[in-house]
Order: structure tokens, then sequence, then C-alpha cells
């Protein structure tokens, strides 16, 4: 959920057909909070890798998901969880012609019903961001990826939010079962990445 990322799109010839359907979606129920297109692209080439399952919370109108399909090889299975139903059904309908993805209402837990993923993107709000609750151990595949979005780019250590230490970004950077880092999406974007290390 990145604020006023619906906005950040232009008519981009380039941009894939799925996210240009899922964008206007967006547009079109004044849904304001989709991803943005360098985070997008991030996605779309980390799709790629996944061979089997990707999850993601917080599906918002299916910006975010349209770029993981627009990369996801054939045979890959994609599920996300959207909290709000109205937003779930929309997405849904994004997707109507994609047997392969699947939009679920309620909890981001419910990610549980179908993991592991070789790729977990955490979206939507922060409530899995956070909070410990989203265990790679139980939520990635040996390897598997997790995506955690939406953090303004760290200029010192330990990182900072509203003038403490960001206790969320430091959980992923810092997770025993991971090997993390922050990549920086833009000026004012950023995200973690980590991989599930085999032992975790």
């Amino acid at each position: 959920m990145s604020l006023q990322g619906t906005d950040a799109y232009r008519n981009d010839s380039t941009l894939p057909a799925l996210v240009r359907r899922a964008v206007e979606a967006a547009r079109t129920h004044g849904f304001a909070f989709s991803c943005r297109p360098e985070q997008g692209r991030l996605l779309q080439v980390l799709a790629a890798g996944a061979l089997h399952r990707i999850a993601e919370t917080g599906t918002g109108c299916g910006v975010g998901l349209a770029w993981l399909a627009s990369g996801a090889a054939s045979g890959t299975r994609l599920t996300s969880v959207e909290r709000d139903l109205g937003r779930a059904r929309i997405a849904a309908e994004v997707f109507r012609d994609r047997p392969d993805v699947e939009v679920l209402h309620g909890d981001w837990r419910r990610v549980e019903e179908h993991g592991p993923y070789d790729l977990l993107v955490l979206d939507g709000g922060g409530q899995a961001k956070g909070d410990g609750a989203a265990d790679p151990a139980r939520l990635l595949t040996a390897g598997g990826t997790v995506v955690v979005d939406d953090f303004t780019p760290a200029t010192a250590w330990p990182p900072r939010f509203d003038g403490a230490p960001d206790r969320s970004r430091l959980h992923w950077l810092e997770h025993p079962g991971l090997r993390a880092t922050e990549l920086r999406l833009a000026a004012d974007l950023s995200v973690v990445v980590g991989t599930r290390l085999p032992a975790c």
C-alpha cells in the first residue's frame, strides 16, 4: 500500500495489460493506495523465480497482484488476501480470466491456508509486517523470498520511525531465519527483501 500509489501510473504503453486493467479498476473505484510502479517492477522480476506458489496480503484493487501475475511462470499459483469485501470483489473481477489467481476475502492470516510459498509479499496496512506473526519458517519454502514494502529509505542505523527505532523494519532485517536487506526503489520508497535460510 503506497499513499497515492495509483496516481503514480501514467499512460505508459510499457505496462503489462493486466496491470493496466488493475490500475483502471483502482481509479474507477477511487482506491488511491496501489503499489507504485517501482515496486511493481521488482515484484514482476521476483515472481519469475517463484515456480510453484506466490502469496500477497493486502490486494487492494489488484495492482500489485497484477505485477506478480505478469511475471509469474506458467503453472505458478497466486493467492492474495484482502480484508475489505468490496475491494476483494473488484480484484477478483480484474482476474476473472486467470484461473491461476485466487483472491480471498479476510484477514491476512488466510495466506496460511495455502503455504508455504516461494514468494510472499506482505502489504496492506501492516498487520503482518511487524508483529512477528508472519513466520518465515511456516510461510516460506526453504530459499523462499519475503518482500515487506512501503518503507521510507533508512539514512542511519538503526533505522528510525517517528523518532524511535523502527521495530517493524528491524524485525525483518535482523530476523534469524532470513538473509535480508533493504532495497531503495525511489528517493522516498524502499522495501525489505529477505530469503529464508535453509536451517530456519
